[in-house]
């Protein structure tokens, strides 16, 4: 039997942990800004950024003195209590934004179950008990509980787990005809990605979700935005939804709010809130004052404008890198997403390899996602500087001519 004191290696993963994760083979040990090392010294450039978490880079100094401040302070209260961290958080999100009510919980998945919750529930005291149908896309992500699993359009996720929670439609993201074919007057929410991230780092059209608000006014359905990754300076605005010019009715937020800290939040109006009362929902951790009060220093630096306004200017500099390699190793057939969510789609060659890419990046010392099997994925620290870009790039082309070449 292993003990304690053995050396914690890459097998020890898979001695101890659920094999529900293939993690790398080496293991991260420290990071400061956008490099990282591993148990054997080696740097990385993280181009990952914990899957758009890392927003402000590893260890940022004043992420790391608020959650030193705040560690000497007050850690958790329950819900039976508020607290200060919480409520200056939530008036930030409230004065930055279309909302009027804000609840925090931990996760992304969780902040789009009491999304999901709150839709029917609306529904139903607003409306009628039977206006219950979703209305969701082909590939898109929204969590791994059971019911946001079921949103989700990727049966991969949840089949195998028994029966689903009923009254959930799926159909084709950016289509707006296949939309309004199943949208009627039992749909409460339609519930969509400005950008799908898992899906393959695809962006809705603005002729889409402008479509979807009109839909959603004519049935009197909610318009639910699920920002946990494409949110919170991702995209060059503070949330996506203000790129577009489209507000939506409940929005959720995740990943980078914290800055790696866990934390997520839902954002919509007094009148939509109104349904819920003391009881209705809730979280033992959600809105702690550890992950609140890092959360609003992160919020701090990200809504800036030298943040904000950074974004895509670094964007252009990483498409110009993966185009360079797309035609020097004839890899790309597209290159899209927003911001500093980056995709880029394999050609029909090296269909079914993103793997094999991310695998050889982490060789050549730069951390990269892939978003399904046929698309790499880029989502960095929106701080990330130029230095970094191009050595994190030189090493994935390195890493690219490697597969390539066999």
């Amino acid at each position: 039997m292993a003990t304690q004191q053995d050396a914690i290696t890459r097998a020890t993963f898979d001695d101890v942990i659920l094999p529900i994760y293939a993690p790398a083979e080496f293991i991260p040990v420290k990071g400061k800004g956008s490099r990282v090392w591993d148990q054997q010294g080696k740097e990385y450039v993280d181009f990952a950024g914990g899957i758009a978490v890392t927003a402000l880079g590893h260890c940022h100094p004043a992420l790391v003195e608020t959650l030193k401040t705040q560690g000497e302070t007050l850690w958790h209260t329950s819900n039976v209590f508020t607290n200060e961290p919480a409520l200056r958080l939530a008036r930030k999100l409230i004065d930055a934004t279309f909302a009027e009510r804000v609840v925090f919980m931990n996760s992304g998945t969780e902040a789009n179950e009491t999304a999901f919750k709150l839709a029917r529930f609306y529904a139903s005291t607003r409306h009628s008990p039977y206006k219950t149908k979703i209305i969701a896309f082909h590939h898109a992500f929204h969590g791994r509980s059971l019911f946001t699993v079921s949103v989700g359009g990727q049966p991969k996720y949840s089949d195998g787990f028994g029966p689903k929670p009923a009254d959930i439609i799926h159909v084709p993201f950016n289509d707006l005809h296949a939309v309004k074919a199943v949208m009627d007057d039992h749909t409460c929410a339609v519930v969509v990605e400005p950008i799908q991230g898992e899906g393959g780092v695809t962006a809705a059209s603005p002729e889409f979700l402008k479509g979807l608000r009109e839909l959603c006014d004519q049935h009197d359905a909610l318009l639910v935005f699920d920002e946990v990754q494409c949110g919170m300076g991702r995209c060059g605005e503070l949330f996506a939804y203000m790129h577009y010019g489209v507000t939506p009715d409940i929005l959720t937020s995740a990943k980078a709010l914290g800055g790696g800290f866990p934390i997520s939040a839902m954002l919509t109006t007094h009148e939509i809130a109104s349904v819920f009362h003391a009881g209705s929902h809730g979280s033992t951790y959600g809105g702690n004052p550890l992950a609140c009060a890092v959360a609003g220093t992160a919020f701090d630096i990200i809504n800036t404008p030298d943040v904000l306004s950074g974004v895509n200017e670094k964007r252009q500099l990483f498409v110009k890198h993966l185009q360079q390699i797309g035609e020097k190793f004839d890899l790309f057939s597209d290159i899209r997403g927003m911001g500093l969510l980056v995709g880029a789609e394999l050609k029909a060659a090296y269909k079914g390899r993103a793997r094999d890419f991310l695998y050889a990046a982490a060789d050549a010392g730069v951390m990269v996602l892939n978003a399904g099997p046929d698309v790499m994925r880029f989502a960095p620290s929106l701080v990330i500087d130029e230095q970094d870009i191009n050595e994190g790039m030189n090493r994935f082309a390195a890493a690219v001519a490697k597969v390539v070449n066999g």
